[in-house]
């Protein structure tokens, strides 16, 4: 596996650049959030079968026969992971004292952690930040843009959606010249981030759809103004 290096940062650097300038035509739309529900509810469909199926099962068993410290243990070597991407967003927001508890966190973790299987940052009182490049987009005054399910990603935003590009480029994965372990490491986060929203589909009720898409939109305006929001949600 590579580390971060000057390349990795360039390309970072132009995929965040490629976000912003795609994003201007969309500014206008941004009024009516979900414009294109036929396609969406097209998209949420296909994807909730294929959640169904397929990986919603296989989250199921791997809670079934994980013994509970294990899956706490993977759930912080990712969240450990994340952490990465988190400090980035909280330096292109200009927020030093976010950056500066990321660091702490990503250190701590890391070492006595045991590459983060441990959660030592929470233990100290240095709660984990959540911060991605969407969030940063609209921190800096970039509309949403309409709704939009992705196939397989699922909720979205046309902003939210570009800033995939570069958060990508904030984990481990584009880095890894093995392809086996990249993958298995890539199933096991999926399989993880899966099994951790068990328990918040039983909040789901009515339309899921319209659920779904409500309860999205609000924890990202949520989270983009960083709680100071006026709704009541």
């Amino acid at each position: 596996m590579r580390v971060f290096g000057a390349g990795s940062l360039d390309r970072l650097a132009r995929a965040c650049l490629f976000a912003s300038a795609v994003l201007v035509p969309f500014a206008a739309q941004a009024a009516d959030s979900d414009p294109w529900e036929g396609v969406n509810r097209a998209i949420f469909r296909f994807n909730d079968t294929l959640d169904t199926y397929t990986l919603k099962p296989v989250a199921q068993g791997y809670q079934k026969i994980t013994p509970q410290f294990v899956q706490d243990g993977v759930h912080n070597f990712f969240q450990n992971i994340g952490d990465v991407g988190n400090l980035v967003n909280d330096v292109l927001q200009a927020k030093p004292r976010a950056a500066g508890i990321d660091t702490t966190r990503l250190i701590f973790n890391t070492t006595f952690g045991l590459l983060g299987f441990i959660d030592v940052g929470t233990r100290m009182g240095l709660q984990r930040n959540d911060e991605d490049f969407g969030q940063t987009l609209g921190y800096w005054g970039t509309p949403s843009g309409p709704y939009v399910v992705l196939p397989f990603f699922g909720p979205s935003t046309v902003r939210d959606a570009f800033g995939k590009v570069p958060d990508a480029y904030a984990k481990p994965y584009p880095y890894m010249d093995d392809m086996s372990a990249r993958n298995v490491m890539l199933g096991v986060d999926l399989i993880d981030t899966r099994a951790s929203l068990l328990s918040a589909e039983k909040l789901v009720n009515g339309d899921r759809y319209n659920f779904i898409r409500n309860a999205f939109l609000q924890n990202r305006e949520f989270k983009v103004k960083d709680g100071k929001v006026v709704d009541d949600f």
